[in-house]
């Protein structure tokens, strides 16, 4: 198919679609969403949790929590857990918390991807990504997950095309155009990520709210040692 980059090792794509259409021909998909599930994932498997990824914000999400025996991550001004999709509050949860984490975006791809070994992916765990990525297979797929405009369309978020590039950098294997760019604007902005995620779209949303802090959070390169991987709906450290 000509929309599944199928010729080349590493390829790139956007939400649901991507997944779509590479899903059939991949050995491992990554799903990117910065700000800020899988910068989450990234944190909480990363102290030693395990993080169940569920769709939807609502009465449904404290009855599958209650059912695993687990926390449910709230919203950023009113989790009664302390924990929401906030990377700050995430940051010294203790290891062994089962914590369900609700997310229209990241955890709505991590669930779509069927029986394709699926990994959480960041800035903050882009080289340890790199080095588990390839024990699994070489064709590898990135999905920046993006974001949504009021319409319900997509919007490519500048901080998960970034987020694709640090982990397509460290990877072998021939790029499909979609990874080489991706990887292109990871290179050019990596000096001054910081910088960047507070000035993009994104990034001023979550400031403007009040979360400045999780912004700050998600921009550190390279920080966590983990690679979280979906195994049995929930996501873990790839080593465990």
């Amino acid at each position: 198919m000509r929309f599944d980059q199928g010729e080349f090792d590493i390829r790139c794509e956007w939400g649901i679609a991507g997944v779509r259409h590479f899903a059939a021909n991949s050995d491992a998909i990554v799903i990117v969403d910065v700000l800020s599930f899988s910068t989450c994932v990234a944190i909480a498997v990363g102290q030693g949790a395990v993080v169940y990824p569920y769709r939807w914000q609502d009465e449904s999400a404290a009855s599958y929590a209650n059912t695993l025996g687990a926390v449910l991550a709230g919203s950023r001004r009113q989790s009664l857990s302390g924990y929401s999709l906030s990377p700050a509050s995430l940051l010294n949860i203790p290891a062994g918390t089962r914590l369900v984490l609700p997310s229209p975006n990241g955890a709505t791809l991590s669930l779509a991807t069927g029986p394709v070994p699926t990994f959480a992916g960041c800035l903050r765990n882009a080289q340890a990504l790199a080095q588990a990525l390839p024990q699994v297979g070489p064709r590898i797929s990135l999905i920046p997950a993006g974001e949504r405009w009021p319409d319900g369309s997509l919007r490519p978020a500048f901080e998960d095309v970034i987020g694709a590039g640090a982990i397509i950098h460290r990877l072998a294997g021939r790029k499909s155009p979609e990874a080489a760019m991706a990887e292109g604007a990871f290179l050019h902005f990596r000096a001054q990520l910081p910088d960047c995620l507070r000035h993009c779209s994104s990034g001023k949303e979550l400031i403007d709210r009040g979360f400045a802090r999780d912004v700050e959070v998600a921009a550190v390169l390279d920080q966590e040692t983990c690679a979280p991987v979906l195994r049995a709906g929930a996501y873990v450290s790839y080593m465990a």
